[in-house]
């Protein structure tokens, strides 16, 4: 199916680590107002909402740079990130709440803008469709693991 698009894999391996490093990065420097955001949706306690948001952000960062270096499991764990993010969403969609998703940090352009998690909801399933097709279709395995060669190699 996909077998023409070789580099489709690779790419967006490297566009999806991009997405998770900027917005954990971004979450990381205001973990505080990333926690309120996580307790406007309800489904944490309030106390151990600072804590998931550092967690959380950090996770990413680690994940997005696990991504850039092709570590084996990168990929199907951000289609799990991905997919916990669109679970929120639709909780927050269906609660009726007016919030910002709080993706791109606490103080992300997103939130100026408008409050709208229907629109996080379907960015989210675009990245998750895109990161399912490139979980289909593994990179050829050329360059793949130049860094794990370079590493683990003596001489």
């Amino acid at each position: 199916m996909l077998q023409h698009l070789r580099w489709f894999q690779p790419a967006w391996r490297w566009c999806l680590a991009a997405v998770f490093v900027w917005s954990g990065v971004a979450k990381l420097k205001d973990p505080g107002g990333f926690a309120v955001i996580i307790d406007a949706f309800g489904l944490l306690p309030t106390p151990v909402c600072l804590p998931a948001a550092t967690i959380l952000a950090a996770g990413e960062v680690i994940l997005g740079l696990a991504l850039a270096l092709s570590v084996r499991g990168a990929m199907t764990a951000s289609a799990a990130l991905l997919v916990l993010f669109i679970l929120v969403l639709a909780h927050g969609i269906r609660m009726g709440l007016d919030i910002d998703c709080g993706c791109f940090g606490p103080r992300s352009p997103e939130q100026a803008a408008f409050h709208d998690l229907g629109s996080a909801l379907r960015r989210d399933l675009v990245l998750l469709v895109l990161t399912i097709l490139a979980l289909l279709r593994p990179a050829t395995g050329q360059g793949r693991n130049i860094l794990k060669a370079k590493l683990f190699t003596r001489g």
